[in-house]
């Protein structure tokens, strides 16, 4: 492919929130995610030569060769986002890549639970896809960069980050299946209240190795309850009343982490109908109830994250809280009415620096459109 050094291209590609659904798309349920207005901006341009330049304001450059087999880098090095994406892309379409230069800019905070990884990852499939000429399916790019988290970074992420990625619209929230990837576009109708993530800015060390190894009880537990009932194959599928039956045969650690998957699936779906019947108030208590499973069935807060969502509880300007994203530090998800956002925000903010000597990061969001070409 002869290189054009005139042709640039820029993406868009934002982060995403999910209102509720958490740790179940990769046991086979229903989440909630939205893509939201806070993006990574990817920059292209062909290039002469075999070597592609990746540049970062806020990380180190890196450089590779596109016609050599690639790896991953080691130490967990950001260069394994893209990489792996790249590495997906030439098995789906041999050879049709040549030299490129890319550019990043993001306005997404790092470790804040709002999927920076799918941004990156999503933003570099579908940037590679215009340039190229590709034709890739929105389902294909969703695929290679869920891939390349899993199988370059080594996180073993379902397929709701990259969903929303891809396919956010705007006021709009994503009721996804992830064992069929059937989804349905709901109305974000959650006016007067605003969306609005409080940051911790603590991401504990368990982060990573804890987020797979609640990934292999809950196949532990489906393994059990395959046992005894065949027909099931996702753990979001089973109900409730299935699991207890093996109370006495599931360690105790892994029955908690398989009603909280039946609960939070039952949540999920219950959420998407008060949602769109505009029961505001009770699609807050559900986000309520979603927390409470997350801190004490799976285990997956801590104390700054369990210290916000209680402080909520005490205003009636919040309706609904709940971490956010894979745990152990990172953001809370807070619906707080427009009114109030301010006054609010202030109060906070002193109380988490009083009890922790923590600084609190407030963004206020809105849902909005998933990647996109900047014209």
């Amino acid at each position: 492919m002869v290189a054009n050094k005139n042709f640039h291209l820029t993406v868009k590609s934002p982060g995403r929130i999910n209102l509720i659904g958490e740790h179940i798309d990769y046991n086979g349920g229903h989440v909630l995610p939205a893509a939201i207005d806070l993006n990574i901006t990817i920059r292209f341009k062909k290039r002469e030569g075999r070597v592609c330049h990746v540049s970062s304001k806020a990380k180190d450059d890196f450089k590779f060769n596109i016609y050599e087999p690639l790896k991953p880098k080691p130490n967990n090095h950001w260069a394994n986002y893209v990489l792996g994406v790249i590495n997906g892309i030439l098995k789906l379409r041999p050879q049709q890549l040549s030299a490129f230069d890319c550019e990043i800019e993001s306005d997404l905070p790092m470790g804040s639970g709002i999927s920076s990884s799918a941004a990156l990852e999503c933003g570099i499939t579908f940037g590679l896809n215009s340039l190229f000429n590709l034709n890739l399916s929105k389902l294909e790019q969703i695929k290679i960069a869920q891939k390349a988290e899993n199988d370059f970074v080594g996180t073993k992420c379902g397929i709701m980050d990259q969903f929303a990625v891809i396919m956010g619209e705007e006021k709009k929230v994503i009721l996804l299946n992830c064992e069929t990837l059937k989804y349905e576009l709901l109305d974000a109708n959650i006016d007067p209240y605003k969306i609005v993530l409080l940051n911790t800015n603590v991401e504990h060390k368990l982060a990573s190795s804890e987020y797979n190894n609640r990934r292999k009880v809950c196949e532990i537990a489906m393994e059990m309850i395959k046992s005894k009932y065949p027909h099931y194959h996702q753990l979001a599928q089973v109900p409730l009343k299935v699991i207890e039956t093996l109370e006495n045969e599931l360690q105790e650690s892994v029955l908690r982490r398989a009603t909280f998957v039946a609960e939070e699936e039952k949540r999920t779906i219950d959420a998407s109908i008060v949602l769109q019947n505009g029961d505001i108030t009770k699609f807050g208590e559900l986000m309520y109830a979603s927390h409470e499973g997350l801190s004490n069935k799976y285990d997956v807060s801590c104390p700054e994250l369990d210290f916000l969502v209680d402080y909520s509880k005490k205003h009636n300007s919040v309706v609904g809280s709940r971490m956010m994203g894979g745990g152990f530090g990172g953001c809370t998800i807070n619906l707080i009415h427009k009114d109030y956002i301010q006054y609010y925000i202030e109060l906070i903010t002193k109380a988490y620096e009083d009890q922790f000597d923590l600084e609190l990061s407030c963004i206020e969001t809105e849902i909005s459109k998933g990647v996109s070409i900047v014209r």
